[in-house]
């Protein structure tokens, strides 16, 4: 059956805007989750944007927003490589971020890149199950997940044509990316959806075809895993910068951000 669901995207003139836009929206998720529930749980990813984003929430004014003393940290997706390494997700986050805010360790939740992949999905499984207190079939609900895009389609490390996109039972895998010849750790496409919000970060000339050809094609062309994030709420958001949004469609201005909505169906 197939399944529809709203893609809202704001499109911003740079990626240090973008990055301005994600750092916006992570204090404000973070606030309203402990307002509503009293902690924030947030899951990120790795790559250029984050890195941004970081920076701007270890400085003012956003450092003295955001509720480090109710907020949880996990990953969406981590390379297999310890976390001292160049390509670490979890070194980048903690030379940026962690490092210069007051958010205790035990609210760190770091896939464990250095362990055997299948050691690794299974103990942050375990950890998930811990921290979100789950029974059974339950999955997490985060109340915000970023997510990034790569010129192949991929989102967190799901793949093409990868063994990960087949998955719909576990909560975190080990998955092997033939292309690359490497394993990672990854949340399943299943979870992403259960976000309560889930936010595309793209940017770059690169993406801008790829995300033509995702939102507005009248079908997938080949099993890419971005399709598959399909929020189970019924809306996806991006954050765009304006090589990457500049062959959808813009409605309106919205602030600082050209916004635009499709309406998806797979």
């Amino acid at each position: 059956m197939a399944r529809k669901c709203v893609a809202e995207y704001l499109v911003y003139d740079t990626p240090e805007r973008v990055a301005t836009a994600a750092a916006e929206l992570f204090t404000r998720r973070a606030q309203e989750a402990v307002t509503e529930r009293g902690i924030a749980r947030i899951a990120i990813s790795g790559g250029t944007t984050p890195k941004r984003m970081f920076a701007l929430l270890a400085a003012e004014p956003f450092r003295s927003e955001v509720p480090w003393d109710k907020l949880s940290l996990y990953w969406v997706d981590e390379r297999c490589v310890p976390p001292t390494d160049a390509d670490s997700n979890y070194r980048s986050a903690n030379e940026e971020l962690l490092s210069k805010v007051p958010l205790a360790g035990d609210c760190v939740f770091r896939m464990e890149g250095e362990l055997d992949p299948e050691e690794g999905a299974s103990k942050y499984e375990a950890a998930l199950r811990n921290s979100f207190k789950l029974e059974g079939a339950q999955a997490p609900a985060f109340d915000l997940i970023l997510l990034g895009m790569g010129d192949d389609g991929h989102t967190a490390s799901l793949f093409p044509h990868s063994d990960g996109l087949n998955e719909m039972g576990r909560l975190v895998i080990a998955n092997h990316v033939d292309n690359k010849n490497a394993w990672r750790i990854t949340l399943t496409w299943p979870v992403i959806n259960q976000g309560r919000d889930v936010v595309f970060l793209i940017e770059g000339a690169a993406k801008a075809d790829r995300l033509h050809e995702l939102l507005m094609g009248d079908s997938a062309p080949e099993p890419l895993p971005s399709p598959l994030i399909r929020q189970d709420t019924g809306t996806v958001h991006l954050l765009l910068d304006a090589e990457a949004g500049r062959r959808l469609p813009k409605l309106e201005m919205h602030g600082d951000a050209e916004t635009g909505v499709l309406e998806l169906t797979r």
